[in-house]
């Protein structure tokens, strides 16, 4: 399910997707879990930025002295990206390509892989290989974080389900921009992602996402993990 013309025409012309240039909360949030779980500051670390966007994560990282490289479907997003980079004088390994295809990189490759909002677009096929090859490219003791779609007490997403139903379970079709999602429950998350790292904080945050300049409602878990193998 390459979704890429899709994404690319989102970025294009965006529906729901923002372009800010700054580091996502969430992520700083993490950035400072990290220090404190490993007393390693945010430094010389190598990290995977997975659907990478327009950059505004690795970029941020790369300022602060560490190695990025990010994977991107969309060229759109890379380009801006790209840009972003070059004006503010960091070098970051961009690569188009979907998360879901296998990564062209070694084994124990990072220390530290990110995936923002991103592998909800994948299905049950490529999520199988975005998992063996996150476990295959991190480090043994490396974290990952993740920011996935939430089902439980989302109504707008059973809305979307009911209205909208994907070819796989928990799935829908956006309306207009033809992008698929896939939300999670927290018997699923907790299954999907316990078969490969240990899963050392899970949350569920609700925030708003525009679509088409409407606001709605949505609900994401917040998940802090770790491979330990």
């Amino acid at each position: 399910m390459s979704q890429k013309n899709n994404w690319d025409k989102e970025y294009r012309n965006p529906l729901f997707i923002t372009k800010g240039d700054k580091p996502q909360g969430d992520v700083l949030r993490f950035l400072k879990f990290f220090k404190k779980q490993t007393g390693h500051k945010i430094f010389n670390l190598r990290v995977l930025d997975l659907g990478c966007g327009t950059g505004r994560n690795s970029n941020y990282l790369a300022t602060l002295g560490n190695t990025i490289c990010g994977l991107e479907i969309s060229p759109t997003a890379l380009a801006i990206a790209q840009k972003r980079a070059q004006d503010l004088q960091v070098s970051v390994q961009y690569l188009e390509q979907s998360i879901g295809e296998k990564y062209p990189f070694a084994d124990n490759s990072f220390n530290m892989i990110l995936d923002v909002t991103s592998s909800n677009a994948l299905n049950e096929k490529e999520r199988k290989i975005y998992l063996q090859e996150m476990d295959r490219t991190l480090q043994s003791e490396g974290y990952l974080f993740v920011r996935a779609l939430c089902r439980d007490g989302d109504k707008n997403a059973k809305k979307l389900i009911a209205n909208f139903p994907g070819s796989e379970k928990d799935t829908y079709k956006m309306p207009r921009s033809g992008l698929v999602e896939r939300v999670f429950s927290e018997q699923d998350f907790r299954a999907t992602y316990g078969k490969f790292f240990k899963i050392l904080h899970l949350s569920k945050k609700t925030g708003y996402t525009n679509f088409d300049g409407q606001p709605y409602k949505r609900n994401y878990w917040i998940a802090y993990l770790k491979k330990i193998s």
